[in-house]
């Protein structure tokens, strides 16, 4: 059975006409609300849709650097509350007082503007009201009576779809403010170089009227028609008492003008990893404005950590320094917070703008080869191990490790030096002696565990030269790996966006790194005050490093709460012959921890487990458990959990250093009791065999090395090697009219490689067991050959000048 008979549905039919016809007004609005329902149902207007562009904004909310929408415009969205007070006040009282009341259009209004229109025959005022600015920003039309027409009805079905709040942020990000700027944030960042939350009552006007004529209107090219519609803006909020007149009166005295806008840009690379990264996510932190049902308004925000007044600094040091650096030379450089692990600072280039410099690689990631910056954790290992004290004597002598045979920079050997000197110095040869005695893959891992990952060639494995920089690392990783020097011990990963996660790792015991840090900051001497050269107040734990060839040049520290790094070389790997650590990444590296904003620092207690002892060399132990006649040299030395270890095993003689000797009580040459039933018999405090070539004549003599009795054989010689062509302790003279003399000189026996020293200094390496010297100077004078096998020849001479 039917619902409804066909007499029954033409009796309702006929109900309905005659209705309509007894209330003509009330028929009219309910089709024309129908008809709008239905165009709204198939029509909607075009809200902007998750648009793709993006911005990166500093800690304060500065924007760093940002990437078009999709339609090309530059927004960086807010909402009413980020925006000043002042200029909503003007926005609402000048365009639109009615906002809050009308349903997206003002009819009084509507009519007003007509009647002037038809009365003067040009438009006087507008009529729009905010809701149809919005709907204009979104769906531009045309000049004319239809295109009217259609904002209305735009505006109209935004009323509809939105709250007041979300219209008001609609107009707040799409006003055009000329060219591709849209939004009020935009452009008062664009032309005032500020915050829509900072603007002063004369730029809140400037940027309410800016719209009505965006091109016209524009403060860097028509500053004085800007002004001119700026005024008209102030003398209404005056005639209305929104404002007080002398708060008017001061604002007109402002004067228009703004530069161009244009891309200034902070953190380019940094933005840029950002701006990878939330392309890979689109999860990544949104902007504040409130999403709009399904749809949103806004441009990705991602936040970072990083601080706009250091990153300024950081770029502003780096131009200054990229015109003293050779063409095709690039820099990096990262501030971090050291107890946040925020990165404040990240410059990943010297020069954004240059091509030639490489200035889309990022070097602050870049892998590259470390130099001698792993060092510091070396020794620090060696110490939680309890191999070594800050004091324990080492020899920087020419050595062999299994056919691996490291030189220092400087070309030349000091001799015995302690584990302060030989990391302060930086020297090779020390350094490769403890990672022997440690484990290269050992090291290694230790590393990889605090999250400073060496890259090796494929299918390589840990060997001696990783010290050395034999293989590669960040810039990034190495900061992170720093701040265990500042905090306990514990290493951690820069964090460059405020929800990254906080990693931390130990790298080396609190302890250690107090050690570690007090040698790299003030030398290592507990028994001597700090002094800062400079006076600045500024306290720097630092550390160079330069790679094989020269081609990255290195400076890692840490200062007061901060960690720091520089690295400066070619991207593409190319030397650059005289750029090392020292000499261009340290001086900037100080200029950056001086120029760095003064804050409370971290505080430096020294741990419990650090204590300070007398030690003695050459035995390295405790100067009250070393017999008088054995302290050659007292030292004070940090020491780790009253840990004393004595000086390394000798590599050539394993034997202690401890060793009874005789001698011939007449000719006071050395002998055995097989030899002279009276020999002298006593103990002697012997330094390690590759350092006995450095001992001074006098130190040998005390020490009994002195020659062996021809009548008795060299059953207790160190090595088979001999310098042969001139005497111990000759008189050499030069030739009259000569400023020169010429020493030639045979090693007899020894094998492989001779390292031949002249006063301690490397002058040749190779397999000839002859060599000629040059002397220039007059005085005493000593020549050194050692071999391959450690063995060790050497002798002392005078040369005198006429």
């Amino acid at each position: 059975m039917a619902l409804f008979s066909s007499s029954a549905l033409s009796a309702r039919f006929l109900q309905g006409m005659s209705w309509c016809r007894r209330h003509p007004l009330r028929a009219s609005l309910a089709s024309a609300l129908c008809l709008l329902l239905l165009f709204d149902q198939f029509f909607p207007p075009p809200i902007p849709v998750d648009a793709p562009g993006l911005v990166v904004v500093a800690r304060d909310g500065t924007p760093l650097r940002g990437w078009p929408d999709a339609d090309g415009m530059w927004r960086f969205p807010v909402t009413p509350d980020q925006v000043s007070p002042k200029y909503l006040d003007a926005l609402l009282t000048y365009e639109d007082r009615w906002f809050y009341w009308h349903p997206g259009v003002n009819p009084l209004a509507l009519g007003r503007a007509a009647w002037q229109w038809l009365r003067h025959g040009e438009i006087i005022s507008g009529g729009s009201t905010l809701t149809m600015q919005a709907a204009r920003a979104i769906e531009p039309v045309p000049h004319s009576l239809s295109g009217k027409l259609r904002q209305i009805l735009r505006a109209i079905q935004l009323e509809l779809r939105l709250s007041k709040r979300e219209i008001l942020t609609l107009y707040l990000n799409h006003a055009p403010m000329g060219g591709i700027v849209e939004g009020v944030e935009m452009a008062s960042r664009s032309y005032l170089g500020k915050s829509a939350t900072q603007l002063s009552s004369a730029e809140a006007a400037l940027l309410v009227v800016l719209p009505q004529a965006p091109s016209r209107l524009r403060p860097d090219r028509h500053p004085e028609l800007a002004q001119k519609f700026r005024d008209k803006v102030l003398r209404r909020m005056a005639h209305l008492k929104h404002w007080s007149t002398a708060e008017v009166e001061d604002a007109l005295i402002e004067r228009v003008g703004a530069n161009p806008p244009r891309a200034a840009w902070l953190a380019p690379l940094a933005a840029e990893r950002l701006h990878q990264a939330a392309r890979r996510d689109r999860a990544s932190v949104r902007g504040s404005v409130s999403a709009l049902g399904k749809t949103s308004i806004e441009a990705t925000v991602v936040r970072s950590t990083l601080d706009r007044e250091v990153q300024t600094m950081l770029e502003r040091m780096l131009s200054d320094k990229v015109g003293q650096l050779p063409r095709f030379v690039s820099m990096a450089a990262l501030v971090m917070d050291s107890k946040t692990m925020e990165v404040l600072g990240y410059a990943g280039s010297a020069d954004f703008s240059d091509a030639r410099r490489f200035n889309h690689v990022d070097m602050v990631r870049g892998i590259r080869s470390p130099g001698s910056t792993l060092k510091p954790f070396l020794y620090a290992m060696a110490l939680d191990d309890g191999i070594i004290h800050s004091e324990s004597l080492l020899a920087d002598t020419p050595q062999s490790f299994s056919g691996y045979d490291p030189g220092n920079f400087q070309a030349n050997f000091s001799g015995p030096v302690s584990v302060s000197e030989a990391l302060q110095r930086s020297l090779n040869v020390p350094a490769v002696d403890i990672l022997d005695r440690i484990g290269a893959t050992r090291f290694t891992a230790r590393l990889s565990s605090a999250g400073l990952r060496l890259r090796l060639p494929k299918n390589a494995e840990p060997n001696l030269s990783v010290i050395l920089g034999g293989a590669g690392t960040s810039l990034e990783e190495l900061v992170g790996a720093y701040r265990s020097l500042a905090m306990g011990g514990m290493a951690g990963t820069p964090r460059i966006t405020p929800d990254a996660p906080v990693r931390e790792a130990r790298m080396m015991s609190a302890g250690a790194a107090f050690i570690i840090r007090n040698i790299l900051e003030s030398g290592g001497h507990p028994d001597q005050p700090f002094v800062e050269a400079d006076n600045s107040g500024v306290r720097l734990a630092w550390k160079t490093g330069t790679s094989y060839g020269f081609r990255d040049a290195w400076a890692v520290g840490v200062s007061g709460r901060y960690t720091l790094g520089v690295w400066i070389g070619r991207p593409d790997g190319t030397p650059n012959p005289g750029f090392f650590g020292a000499n261009v990444a340290a001086p900037l590296l100080h200029q950056i921890a001086l120029a760095l904003p003064r804050s409370e620092p971290l505080t430096q207690v020294r741990p419990k487990d650090v204590g300070v002892a007398q030690i003695c060399w050459p035995l390295g132990v405790a100067a009250n458990n070393t017999a008088a006649e054995h302290c050659h040299q007292k030292r004070s030395a940090w020491v780790l959990r009253d840990t004393i270890p004595p000086t390394l095993p000798d590599r050539l003689r394993a034997r202690s250093l401890v060793e009874t000797i005789w001698t011939d009580p007449i000719s006071h040459l050395r002998t055995t009791p097989a030899c002279h039933p009276q020999a002298t018999q006593r103990e002697v405090a012997r330094w390690p065999a590759l350092l006995e070539a450095w001992l001074t004549p006098q130190q040998k003599m005390e020490l009994g090395l002195v020659p062996w009795s021809p009548d008795c054989p060299q059953i207790n010689s160190v090595g088979s090697i001999r310098l042969m062509g001139l005497q111990q302790g000759s008189r050499l003279r030069t030739v009259p009219g000569k400023n020169d003399i010429q020493v030639t000189l045979d090693a007899v026996g020894g094998s492989g490689q001779h390292y031949w020293l002249l006063d301690g200094r490397q002058v040749a390496l190779g397999q000839k067991k002859r060599q000629t010297f040059i002397i220039s100077t007059a005085g005493a004078h000593s020549i050194t050959v050692i071999d391959a096998a450690g063995h060790v020849a050497s002798l002392s001479f005078t040369v005198d000048k006429k």
